[in-house]
């Protein structure tokens, strides 16, 4: 299991639901770095899961 399939604070959704996909994380905007650290939303991947489609 890799990082990108553990749900991290920021996702919408677990990884691999259906109807979701990978976005990069607005916190960080897809860095994954804070200031110093790994940005608490995506655990430091630059990267979330959120729904898609127009649900």
């Amino acid at each position: 299991m890799t990082d990108t399939d553990r749900a991290k604070p920021g996702d919408a959704a677990p990884p691999g639901t259906t109807g979701t996909g990978e976005n990069l994380c607005r916190h960080c905007n897809g860095s994954g770095r804070i200031e110093s650290g790994p940005c608490p939303d995506c655990a430091g991947t630059g990267k979330v899961t959120e729904p898609i489609g127009g649900a």
